[in-house]
This record gives C-alpha cells, structure tokens and sequence, in this order.
C-alpha cells in the first residue's frame, strides 16, 4: 500500500522513462568488448588491402620465385575477407550451448579473456592467431542481443537494442581511422592493426563482472528471484518491480512446463513458424543487400567512382562518419517511429542507391561527372542502411522470441548471419570480375524482396511486451493460445509451443 501513497506514482514512470546509470553503463561494457570488435574486425581489412597483397605476392614468390597470377590473388583474398565470418558461423553455432552454462551476461566476458592472449599472440605470429581467434565474435555478437533485450525495460528496448549496431559502426569507423596508410596501414603497422581488437576485450574483462546478470535469466533460468529482484533495483533505479516480476514468474512457470527448445524443435513448432522465417529473412536481407560488399570493397568502389586511390581511403573514413551519426539517429527515432518504418524507409534508399549506381558505373566513363553521383549513391546507400537493416534486426530479433525459444532462435539467427556474411566475403569479387557493376542490381532485388516480406508480414513491436508480440504472431500461425486467467496469459507465448508439439509428432 505504501506506493498508493500521494505523490508516488508519478516519480515511478519518470525514473522507469531515464536510462539509469547502471543500465547504461553495462550496455556500455558489453557492447563495447563484443560488438565493436566484430565492426573493428569487418573493417579492418579493407583499406590496407594492398599491403597484405603485397604481403602475399612477396611470400609467394620467395617460395615459387613467381609472382601470383590474378585469380589465385583473387581467391587468396577473398578467402582472407571471408575467414573472419566464417569463424564467427563456428561461433554462432556455440552459442546456443554456452548461454546457459555460462553464466548469461558473462559470457563474452569468458571469451574475450581468453582472446586476450590470442591477440597478443597475433603481433608475433601474424594471421594463425586470427583464425584462431575469429570463433569468439560469433559467440559474444550473437549473446549481446539477448543481454540487452533482457536488461532494457519495455520503454527502452529498442533504443538499447540498437547499440549493438551503434558499437559496430563504431568499430568499423576506429578500423578506418587505424587502417589509414600514415597510421597503422603500411607494412610496418599491419600487425599492430589486427592486433589491437585486444584491448577492449581486456577492458571488458576489467569491467563487466561489476555489473548485473540479466534479470530474466536469474529468475528463469537459475530460479534465484533475490538476485533478480536485486538486479531489477539496480538497473530500474526503483524499488516497485512487483508487476515485472510477475511478468517473469508467469513466464518461468511456463518455461519448466515446456522446457528449452532445441533448433530442431523450434524448426518444427507451427506456432514459430512465422518468428522463425522472420528472423531468416531479417538476417539475411541485412547481409545480402549488399551492405558488407561495400564496406569490404569501398576503396576498389570509390576508385571504380573516378575517385584517386590516394584519396578514397579519406572517403571511405567519411563514410563512416556518416554511418556513425545515422546509426545514432536510429536509435533515438526508434521509439518514436518504430521498428517498421525504418526499415522499410531504409530498403527504399539502399535499393534505390544500388540501382542508381549500377547506371553510374555503366556510364561514368562517358560522362566523367558522373563519378560524383557514385560517391553520392554509395553514401546514400550507407544512410538507408544505417537508420533500418543495420540496426532495427537486432532489436526485432529479441522481441519476437519469449525465454523459451530464444536460444534456439538465436542460434538459427547467428547461423544466417554469418553464413550470409561469409558468402558476400567470398563471393563478391569473382561477381563483381563477372558482371562488374550490374552485381549492385542483384543487391537491389534483394532489397526489395526483404522490403515486400516485412511490410506483409512483420508487425510493429514498438511500445508492446514480448507476450503481446507474441500474440499477434500467433494469430499469424493460426495457433490458438491457452486461455488462462489474466495475470497467466501474460506469458501465453511459450505454452504456445503445446498445441505446436500435437501438429509437429
């Protein structure tokens, strides 16, 4: 009754409206020490491309006294680009079984601490200790999403699920910056360069233990609701926590009546069918459309642009700024204009870009100003990524799976996201020999297909509970859910999963 007292409510919705410190601070930690060592390693490899080519040419020919032929360079190098996702695919593929028997939030925590070694390992050895070590950005990326779709109340959601990409546009704009040739991207530096991805892992290590697990993954998981109670206090600012809690209870009585789901499970249940391929199709359009193309390629596109390869890696750094304040956009407009519209507005710009671009390259060297408009389209390619298929899918990706089926779910997500990102690294050259600039319309019909799928099917989750979610997408399934009293059918999602069990045996 003391919080019926006068004066009280309305302090509580303000407290409940900030990002407290807590919150922000070990969004901070976490992001920086996984998702910006996954942006940092993206990028890392573009602008000093011909310094590890050369690396290579030189190599080969004091064991061949030959220099390489053109194809085994190109597929030399679209191996190397292609190594870091490949590794990241490994470690998506761990995640699933590391989540819970690590202890939730500190998993990337143990993982970078045994990356610490490797990347010092790597100033001496050179690049053995990168395939050693690209495993572990699958795991820590693919965990963060859960972490901070778990930490944020329902008011800042999306907000703080979108600095998961914020920190790595950051980290491909520092990889940039480093990988410039007067800095770190010269043969002397190149080392150094890959070697430095090691210091926020350390920092992480210094900081991610002071802060709390993820409340629904102390009660739902561990079943300690003192250490949950105690986290919610930490993070909201406030003591009345009754109604999430609730929320949580409901849902961990659920979860020990169904269980985790398995991959091969969540492939099968009808009521995730459509959560499922939503997530698949999110994935997959992010990588596909042709976003990592260009950020491992941006150099060879600038020039191809009629901009001089001395210049272009001052504007590939200029694109990241772009990208930087775009992504930030994002995350402010994302509880404002919600996860659709920026997702279909930034499909628009991206496939529009594309096309405009594949003109730009056809004719440029007829029409010489045309070179400008390729600048132009690139970086306006950049912004539509950067306000919707960056950010929002890492947001959409917690909130339309409940505790029950998220590590499943997260599993398959991590999969495609990296698989698609490795066929992109591998592919894109001998494509772009092929084809040359009609490669960019393939991007472009992916971005329409992708833009057509989410305005069809993807509803709008702004402002709902990951049960309320859940409930639509049931609809959509044709899955009736369980019609229990009130304060139960808050977390009616994973219960879903029984009349799923009868349609799947």
């Amino acid at each position: 009754m003391e919080n019926k007292e006068a004066g009280t409510p309305p302090p509580i919705p303000s407290r409940e409206g900030r990002l407290q410190p807590t919150l922000l601070l070990a969004t901070l930690s976490a992001a920086f020490g996984s998702a910006f060592q996954y942006g940092y390693n993206l990028s890392v490899v573009n602008t000093p491309h011909k310094v590890f080519k050369s690396f290579y040419n030189e190599t080969y020919f004091e064991r061949h006294a030959t220099f390489m032929d053109g194809k085994l360079m190109l597929l030399l190098w679209s191996c190397t680009v292609s190594m870091f996702p490949l590794g990241g695919l490994l470690g998506s593929l761990l995640v699933g079984l590391l989540v819970d028997s690590c202890e939730g939030a500190l998993l990337p925590l143990k993982i970078h601490a045994s990356k610490i070694e490797l990347h010092l390992r790597f100033c001496v050895c050179g690049l053995p200790a990168l395939i050693s070590a690209v495993p572990k950005p699958g795991i820590s990326y693919s965990a963060l999403p859960m972490y901070l779709g778990e930490l944020a109340p329902k008011n800042l959601r999306g907000m703080v699920g979108t600095m998961t990409e914020v920190f790595v546009i950051v980290g491909v704009f520092l990889a940039q910056i480093f990988s410039l040739q007067a800095i770190l991207g010269n043969p002397a530096g190149w080392p150094v360069l890959l070697a430095l991805t090691g210091v926020p892992a350390l920092l992480q290590l210094l900081t991610l233990p002071f802060f709390p697990e993820s409340p629904r993954y102390s009660l739902i998981q561990k079943g300690d609701e003192a250490t949950a109670r105690q986290a919610l206090r930490r993070l909201r600012g406030h003591t009345d926590m009754e109604a999430e809690l609730e929320d949580m209870r409901a849902e961990a009585r659920a979860e020990r009546a169904e269980g985790h789901l398995s991959v091969l499970h969540l492939c099968a249940l009808r009521s995730l069918r459509w959560q499922l391929l939503s997530i698949i199709v999110l994935m997959a359009g992010q990588q596909l459309s042709g976003i990592n193309a260009i950020n491992y390629y941006a150099d060879t596109i600038y020039t191809s642009a009629g901009v001089e390869a001395a210049h272009s890696q001052y504007v590939t750094v200029g694109s990241g700024v772009v990208n930087i304040v775009m992504t930030i956009t994002s995350a402010v407009l994302v509880e404002r204009l919600g996860r659709r519209h920026l997702l279909l507005a930034g499909y628009g710009i991206c496939g529009s870009a594309c096309l405009v671009l594949t003109v730009v390259l056809l004719f440029q060297n007829r029409v010489p100003e045309l070179s400008y408009l390729g600048i132009i389209c690139v970086f306006a390619y950049i912004v539509g990524h950067s306000i919707g298929p960056s950010p929002v899918p890492s947001v959409v990706r917690t909130e339309i799976f409940l505790q029950s089926s998220r590590r499943a779910a997260f599993m398959v997500d991590g999969a495609v996201h990296w698989l698609t990102n490795f066929i992109i690294g591998f592919l894109f050259p001998s494509i772009q020999e092929a084809i040359g600039a009609y490669s960019f319309i393939i991007f472009a019909g992916i971005c329409l297909l992708t833009a057509i799928y989410i305005y069809v099917v993807i509803p709008e989750t702004k402002g709902k509970t990951f049960v309320e979610i859940n409930r639509i997408f049931a609809k959509r399934n044709r899955v009736k859910l369980p019609e229990e009293k009130k304060e139960e059918t808050i977390d009616a999602g994973p219960p879903t999963a029984s009349p799923a069990k009868e349609t799947s045996f």
